[in-house]
C-alpha cells in the first residue's frame, strides 16, 4: 500500500515507478485473460460439437463454430497485442526514462548504474524465442482459423447445404481469413539481441 503524497513531494522516479507498477499489473491481467480465452475457446468448441452430434448429426450447427472462434479469437488477439505493446513501451520508453533518473542521481555519487528492467529484454533475447513464437502462432491459427474452416468444410461435404446457409458459411470464411491475417500480422516473432 503506497502512502498518499502531496504533488510537490512526488519525484520523477516515483512517478515512473508508479507507472511501471500499473503497467505490469495491466499486463498480468491481460496475460491471464488471453490464456483463459484459449480454454474458453476449447470449451466452446466442445459444446458446439456436442450440439452437432446430439440425437443425430445436425451438421448445420457446425456454422456456429466460426462465430464463436471469431469472437473469442478477436478478444485473444486484442489482449495478446496489448501485452506486447505494454512490454514494448516499458522497454523502449519507460526503462530509458527511469534509467536517466537513476543515472542522474548516481552522477553525484560517481557510481556505475546497472541496466534497469533487464528481464524486459532478457526474455526476448532467448535463442529459442522465435521457435516458441512460431509454435504459438501455429497453435493460434489452428484453434482460431483451421478449426472453424474445418467445420465449414465438413458442413459443405455433407451434401445438405441450404443456399442461404451457403451464403452465411462463405461470409464466415471471409471473416475467419481476416482474423487469420491479423493473428499473423501481430505474431511478434522478432528476437532481440542480448542486452549489454
Amino acid at each position: 500500500m503506497t502512502a498518499s503524497l502531496e504533488p510537490q513531494e512526488l519525484t520523477k522516479g516515483q512517478l515512473l515507478l508508479t507507472e511501471l507498477q500499473h503497467l505490469k499489473s495491466e499486463q498480468t491481467q491481460r496475460i491471464n485473460t488471453r490464456d483463459h480465452l484459449m480454454y474458453a475457446t476449447l470449451g466452446s468448441l466442445a459444446a458446439v460439437l456436442a450440439a452437432v452430434f446430439q440425437q443425430g448429426q445436425h451438421l448445420g450447427r457446425l456454422l456456429l463454430l466460426p462465430p464463436v472462434t471469431l469472437v473469442l479469437g478477436w478478444m485473444y488477439l486484442v489482449n495478446d497485442e496489448k501485452v506486447s505493446a505494454i512490454g514494448r513501451y516499458i522497454r523502449c520508453d519507460l526503462a530509458p526514462r527511469l534509467s536517466a533518473v537513476v543515472q542522474s542521481g548516481a552522477n553525484s555519487h560517481q557510481s556505475e548504474v546497472p541496466p534497469l528492467l533487464g528481464w524486459e529484454l532478457a526474455h526476448r533475447s532467448d535463442p529459442r524465442r522465435t521457435s516458441r513464437k512460431r509454435l504459438q502462432l501455429a497453435a493460434d491459427l489452428g484453434l482460431f482459423t483451421l478449426t472453424p474452416l474445418g467445420a465449414l468444410t465438413v458442413y459443405w461435404a455433407s451434401g445438405t447445404v441450404d443456399t442461404w446457409l451457403l451464403a452465411v458459411s462463405l461470409s464466415e470464411v471471409l471473416a475467419v481469413l481476416v482474423l487469420g491475417v491479423q493473428i499473423v500480422t501481430y505474431a511478434d516473432l522478432r528476437r532481440e539481441p542480448p542486452s549489454t
